[in-house]
């Protein structure tokens, strides 16, 4: 090319289609000095070096600059600097302080936060592995030489120097040594590595929500890695330094952030329905739906985080015991059950019309299809336990007439429609004749049939009298968890063979029947087996959010972008995850709905 000659780089663009491929945004956070915002070139090039574009963030708290600019990227990189002032960890300086930015801490405080709230890819590097431990539940300690609380299971040695004299900051000066079960030793295959230092502060506890990964001989930490199965890593020294030795970590960010940006493309292309929460069981607290709400899993907050479009809320109605009155245990003031499922109705109603412009009620795939397009989310009705019917089968109307898309035919205990599969009396042997009746009837007014909860009798029995696919809200496999309430291979064979759908669900005790706890990679695992047991077309998932349901990794709305990160790392289709998302619960609706209306017509 000719020198000074911009129109020849011009034609190379302009020569091949498209452009450019799409590679992941990092957004960098810049420093602040002598009225300039500023980064050095090292961090940048080492992004471009990995495959992704750098964008510097300046740093500026104003709300709404730094949420735009987390919807514009795919990875955040955290970069060093000065101290953290430590009145935002609640202590008053000691001497050993060094300079403070007041103009990056606040700014960097709410992006980190934020940032961990969308589940957005970060790499925190020396002030940056400390912001992550400050914003998100750890401690500083203000310098490292003044404060002897050391890690001392993983001290080898005495104090060595961390903030080193060289005219190369690319100079190694000390090792780290690495957890061996760790992500940062996936991503160097070594229990040792050379790092260079320059720093007086560390990271004193990182909080329940990382791990330590790597320490210093001293005991220093090093590093910290989430431990909830989120793409987040702080690292002490400065890798951006360190040229080819540094780039696994920056590899590591920009691969994150690519996987992350394919799954927000996911969640914007087609329809992600939860099947099944128990969100209305808050409502006698006063909850509020608008706000990111601590009491509860599901918010318009939280799945906006997410990337949420749809849930289906459950009126779960408690099942009274033996000389017991449902109005002796109702959480509200009412008489009968049927009025308590109206009342949790009109409160999700109130909900709605207070948010209209953002969510709405949907009674259809049509009516969920035409909210995504506008921009809205969704919230689906379902009934937890027939036992809100109250013995009347004109109820079924009423609810189908309401919105309600699906009846759990009972919940744990036996009701006049089933027996179930817990505190079960086998009262009716299976499906009573009442409950064969309701099963007709939601067949005529377009309500799938939800065997969540039935004992296998009943399962088998209302698979028999329903006409339309029945489905499991959410359900489990027994053979990962051997509890009555999951469904055995044969179950879950029989269910498919009619045309139906199991719904995975995050309940701990439905996903491990030992004494460890759950996590996404167990939910995970069941998905897996029911794809084995019944083929990709019959899954799906039901979070069971506030009812008990979310486990680590996937703990509420706002980490079920999670759960697509891990489909596409176990190698599902784009076809199959849509599927998952509520592809399959949307043919079942389709044809339960479709067979109500041609059984109407006719």
């Amino acid at each position: 090319m000719e020198p000074f000659d911009f129109q020849s780089n011009l034609n190379v663009i302009y020569k091949t289609y498209p452009e450019a491929g799409k590679l992941p945004v990092i957004g960098i956070t810049g420093n602040f000095a002598d009225g300039n915002a500023a980064l050095a070139e090292p961090y940048y090039m080492a992004v471009v070096k990995a495959g992704g574009v750098p964008l510097i963030i300046p740093p500026v708290d104003n709300a709404d600059v730094i949420i735009n600019t987390l919807d514009n990227i795919d990875g955040l990189l955290l970069s060093g600097g000065a101290d953290i002032n430590p009145l935002w960890q609640g202590e008053e300086p000691r001497e050993a302080l060094h300079g403070i930015n007041s103009h990056r801490d606040l700014a960097e405080l709410m992006t980190v936060s934020l940032a961990y709230n969308r589940q957005i890819p970060i790499l925190g590097i020396c002030r940056g592995i400390q912001m992550l431990a400050v914003a998100l539940g750890g401690k500083v300690r203000q310098d490292i030489d003044t404060d002897s609380a050391d890690n001392s299971e993983r001290k080898t040695m005495g104090r060595i120097k961390h903030s080193q004299d060289t005219d190369f900051r690319g100079e190694p000066t000390h090792t780290v040594c690495i957890e061996p079960d760790s992500v940062l030793y996936s991503i160097y295959n070594k229990e040792k590595i050379f790092v260079n230092s320059f720093h007086h502060q560390a990271v004193a506890s990182c909080g329940r929500r990382f791990n330590i990964s790597a320490c210093a001989p001293d005991g220093v930490i090093e590093a910290i890695e989430s431990s909830e199965y989120k793409s987040i890593i702080g690292v002490q020294w400065h890798p951006e330094w360190l040229g080819v030795a540094g780039q696994p970590l920056f590899r590591w960010l920009v691969e994150r952030a690519s996987e992350f940006s394919k799954a927000k493309s996911l969640h914007d292309r087609f329809i992600t329905l939860d099947s099944h929460c128990d969100t209305p069981m808050f409502f006698p607290q006063g909850i509020r739906f608008d706000w990111r709400d601590s009491r509860i899993l599901v918010d318009l907050h939280k799945m906006t985080d997410g990337r949420q479009q749809a849930v289906t809320m459950a009126a779960y109605l408690p099942q009274p015991k033996e000389g017991q009155t449902f109005k002796e245990i109702a959480p509200f003031p009412v008489d009968i059950p049927n009025e308590y499922a109206d009342l949790i109705f009109d409160k999700i109603e109130e909900i709605v019309n207070k948010n209209d412009k953002v969510v709405s009620i949907a009674r259809t795939p049509a009516e969920l299809f035409a909210d995504k397009k506008a921009g809205r989310k969704s919230i689906m009705l379902g009934i937890e336990n027939g036992l809100a019917l109250n013995h009347d089968i004109a109820n079924v109307e009423h609810f189908a007439k309401r919105g309600v898309v699906y009846i759990t035919l009972c919940h744990n205990g036996d009701n006049d429609i089933c027996d179930s599969a817990r505190r079960s009396e086998a009262t009716n042997n299976g499906v009573s004749d009442f409950g064969a009746d309701v099963i007709r009837e939601m067949n005529r007014c377009g309500l799938m049939v939800d065997l969540s909860h039935a004992g296998e009798k009943s399962f088998y029995d209302a698979l028999d009298i329903s006409n339309t696919p029945i489905v499991c809200s959410h359900s489990n496999c027994k053979a990962l968890c051997d509890v009555p309430r999951n469904l055995t291979d044969d179950q879950m064979r029989a269910l498919a063979q009619k045309g139906g759908v199991q719904q995975i669900t995050l309940y701990n005790g439905f996903l491990r029947d030992d004494d460890r706890e759950a996590s996404i990679m167990d939910a995970i695992a069941h998905l897996n087996h029911a794809v084995d047991i019944m083929g990709i077309d019959h899954v799906g998932i039901g979070t069971d959010f506030d009812g008990d349901g979310g486990v680590c990794g996937i703990a509420d709305s706002s980490e079920l972008i999670n759960f697509t990160i891990q489909l596409l790392r176990h190698r599902f289709s784009t076809q199959d995850i849509e599927k998952i998302w509520g592809g399959n619960w949307l043919r079942v609706m389709t044809m339960v709905q479709q067979s109500a209306y041609s059984q109407q017509k006719g």
